[in-house]
């Protein structure tokens, strides 16, 4: 394993033991459930809006390390960014958990998560969070799957 692998898992890890931004935000404006029933990952995303940007970000949930890590990882990240920015980073995302794009320095410690592409089984774990965040920010459903 080189360097670089082990940074990234001990990013994973990290998150994992000590997720940031875990709890509830009292009246959320953005209040949405996932499940991944591959892996039995749970999670309930809450977001607080202050016009187009997010001011808050939270979430509670049980699940694999990868799971907990991504949520952790998602929520550090999009808090202070804009509507928009956080679709395109979605998108960038999506596109790195599923290996069509290699990560780039704008990805910053999201980078840590591009080692689940290596195990398919592993992408629905981290890719829950950032559905949840994207119908939660494009969509009415309050509950999405990764099935």
């Amino acid at each position: 394993m080189n360097d670089l692998e082990d940074l990234y898992r001990e990013v994973i890890l990290d998150h994992n033991r000590s997720p940031r931004n875990f709890g509830e935000i009292d009246n959320a404006d953005r209040v949405i459930n996932g499940v991944n029933p591959l892996c039995g990952d749970k999670m309930t995303l809450y977001l607080k809006l202050n016009g187009e940007r997010i001011e808050d970000a939270r979430f509670e949930g049980t699940g694999c390390a990868i799971s907990i890590a991504s949520s952790s990882l998602m929520t550090e990240r999009v808090i202070g960014t804009t509507v928009a920015e956080t679709l395109s980073l979605f998108k960038n995302v999506h596109e790195m958990l599923t290996g069509t794009q290699e990560p780039d320095d704008k990805m910053e410690k999201l980078a840590a998560l591009a080692g689940v592409r290596e195990f398919p089984s592993r992408v629905k774990c981290a890719s829950l969070a950032w559905h949840a965040l994207n119908t939660a920010l494009t969509g009415d459903n309050k509950e999405i799957s990764t099935e």
